[in-house]
């Protein structure tokens, strides 16, 4: 996820939040070995208060459900880089949130990328982080034709439910998981793509290696 500048701020994070979601859903479904883990970099270069404050409690609370408890995909690492000293207050503050494991998988780099080849090889990263795989727009057309092409379906999964009736102990509800303000999952996933081809919410792009690889993918917002 790559900021490009401080002026634009999102109107409503959960649908960048829903997007990159709806970025790994295509890769579960399309990989067919599977990864090691999931390697998120996080540039924090252009990010304000104005940003985080976009961020409330009960948002965080449903992404990190669905991340820690729900997604089927190992968080392997997290990696910040470009860290101000207003992000590592932020990160030191919304560590005590996450399970223990997730904490130490969490890495910053305030300077340079250097210290970030040592987790991530330079053939998986973008040219824009010194890398070698190529602009991160070339990357970013790629999956904007891809998430075009799975529209219908995720139509249809927005329709999917679970039968709790057939969950062993006592079924899950929506409060039970997230308080009275419903699933984060329920957000309109055409509705989503419609303003991310717009432009009104902001690009995405990732690259990724199947077999025994890491995965690793980006957030661009609009230019």
């Amino acid at each position: 996820m790559q900021g490009v500048t401080k002026d634009i701020i999102p109107p409503n994070v959960a649908d960048g939040m829903k997007l990159v979601l709806m970025i790994g859903d295509i890769r579960l479904k399309e990989e067919l070995t599977g990864v090691a883990g999931d390697v998120y970099i996080l540039d924090a270069s252009v990010a304000t208060a104005a940003h985080f404050a976009k961020f409330t409690p009960a948002i965080v609370k449903k992404f990190l459900v669905c991340v820690q408890e729900a997604y089927p995909v190992k968080l392997k690492e997290v990696h910040v880089v470009n860290v101000s000293p207003l992000v590592d207050t932020i990160i030191n503050f919304a560590k005590p949130f996450l399970k223990e494991k997730i904490r130490n998988r969490i890495f910053c780099h305030p300077d340079g990328f250097e210290s970030l080849y040592k987790y991530i090889p330079q053939e998986m990263l973008p040219s824009e982080y010194g890398g070698y795989a190529g602009p991160i727009d070339v990357i970013h057309r790629e999956w904007v034709k891809k998430l075009d092409s799975y529209t219908e379906w995720f139509k249809e999964q927005e329709d999917m439910k679970a039968d709790e009736s057939k969950r062993p102990g006592k079924p899950k509800t929506h409060d039970d998981l997230f308080g009275l303000e419903g699933s984060f999952r329920q957000y309109a996933s055409a509705r989503m793509l419609t303003r991310f081809r717009r432009g009104e919410k902001g690009k995405s792009c990732g690259c990724e290696v199947k077999c025994k690889q890491p995965s690793y993918d980006f957030f661009l917002p609009e230019r």
